[in-house]
C-alpha cells in the first residue's frame, strides 16, 4: 500500500479521497498543513506527496522531497503556477488534474455576473430585513452586450457557450487560436477596447502575469465588468482597485485573488483584514468576491479525486503519469 501526504486538506477532500484511495489501496494521511519549506518535513517517510493551489512547491521543497525518496507531487488542481516546474523536471514527476469540471468554473462565472449586474445579493440581503424597495436594485440586460473572453481552453468555451445562450456578441482572445472552433479571436487590445464584459480564463504564466494593469485599465470601455475565476494574479489588484474608483471599471467579479494564499479557505471572521488592498476590495459596493470556490461542485470533487488517484497509481505502476505537467 503506497501512502500519500495530503497536505492543506479541506473536509471536502475527505468522503472522496478516501473512498477512491480505498478503492486503489492507497492510504492518505491528511495533512492541515499548507506545503512550505517549514512544513515538507511532514513528508518524510511517506511515498509522495498531494498538494493544492496555495501549496508552495518551490526549488528547496522539491530538493527536500527528493532527499526523503519521494517521487511524485500529485497536484489535485489543473493549475500549477505554485510549482517550480522547471526545478522538477528529472527529479520528481509533477502531475496534475487537467479538467475536473469545466461546467463548474464557467458556470460559477455566469453566476457570479448575473448576482453582480442585476444586484442579488442585495436584493437578498436587503429582504431579509423585510425592505422590498426596488431602489438601487437597477441592473442591464445581458442581450446584445459584448463579451470578451481571455483563454479559450475547455473552461473559457463552455463560459462561450453560456454567454452564447443570453444572446450575447462573443470575442476571445488566446495565444494559441484554434481557427476551428468558430470563435471570433481579436487581439488583446481589441478585446479590451471592445467588450462589456471581460471574463479570465487563461492559467497563470511569466506572460499573463498582471494582465490587468495600470496601463491596459485605461484601455478597457468605461463602465466595464471584470470576472476573474482563473488565477488571482492576472490582475493588479491594486490598478483593478484604482479602476474602480476611476469609474472605468463599473464592477468587478473574484473568485481567486493575488494574495489569496494565507487568507483564502480560512474562517477569518475573528480577525482584522491584515491585507488593505483586500479589505477595500469588499467594501466596494460593486465588488463580489467569493472564495476560490467556483470549482465546489460534487461533480467536480468526484473528478479531482478519482483523476488525482489514478495518476498516483499509474506512477507507481509504470514510473511515468499521463497527466505530468510539461
Amino acid at each position: 500500500m503506497k501512502r500519500i501526504a495530503f497536505f492543506d486538506t479541506k473536509s471536502y477532500d475527505l468522503p472522496t479521497f478516501e473512498k477512491y484511495g480505498r478503492e486503489a489501496g492507497i492510504e492518505f494521511k491528511f495533512l492541515e498543513s499548507k506545503l512550505n519549506e517549514d512544513t515538507v518535513g511532514l513528508a518524510r517517510g511517506y511515498d509522495g506527496v498531494c498538494a493544492f493551489v496555495n501549496d508552495t512547491v518551490n526549488a528547496a521543497v522539491i530538493d527536500t522531497l527528493v532527499s526523503f525518496g519521494i517521487g511524485i507531487v500529485a497536484l489535485r488542481s489543473a493549475g500549477y503556477n505554485h510549482v517550480d516546474i522547471d526545478h522538477a523536471r528529472g527529479r520528481v514527476c509533477v502531475c496534475r488534474v487537467p479538467a475536473y469540471s469545466p461546467y463548474a468554473v464557467a458556470e460559477h462565472a455566469m453566476a457570479m455576473l448575473l448576482t453582480s449586474i442585476r444586484r442579488i445579493h442585495k436584493a437578498y440581503i436587503r429582504t431579509r430585513d423585510f425592505n422590498f424597495s426596488l431602489n438601487g436594485l437597477t441592473g442591464f440586460d445581458l442581450h446584445g452586450k459584448t463579451v470578451g473572453v481571455v483563454g479559450t481552453g475547455k473552461i473559457g468555451r463552455v463560459f462561450i457557450d453560456i454567454c452564447r445562450g443570453f444572446g450575447m456578441r462573443v470575442i476571445a482572445y488566446d495565444k494559441y487560436p484554434d481557427a476551428a472552433a468558430g470563435i471570433d479571436y481579436v487581439s488583446l487590445d481589441t478585446l479590451f477596447r471592445e467588450s462589456d464584459i471581460i471574463s479570465f480564463h487563461c492559467p497563470l504564466t511569466s506572460e499573463t502575469y498582471h494582465m490587468l494593469n495600470a496601463e491596459t485599465v485605461k484601455k478597457l470601455k468605461k463602465g466595464v465588468v471584470i470576472i476573474n475565476t482563473s488565477r488571482g494574479a492576472l490582475i493588479d489588484s491594486e490598478a483593478l482597485l484604482d479602476g474602480i474608483r476611476a469609474r472605468q471599471i463599473g464592477a468587478t467579479c473574484l473568485d481567486v485573488y493575488e494574495e489569496e494564499s494565507d487568507i483564502f479557505f480560512e474562517d477569518n471572521s475573528g480577525h482584522i483584514m491584515e491585507d488593505e488592498t483586500l479589505a477595500r476590495l469588499l467594501f466596494m459596493p460593486n465588488v463580489l468576491i467569493t472564495s476560490h470556490q467556483a470549482f465546489l461542485t460534487q461533480e467536480a470533487l468526484e473528478n479531482i479525486a478519482r483523476v488525482t488517484v489514478d495518476n498516483i497509481t499509474e506512477f507507481f505502476n509504470t514510473g511515468k503519469c499521463s497527466n505530468e505537467v510539461k
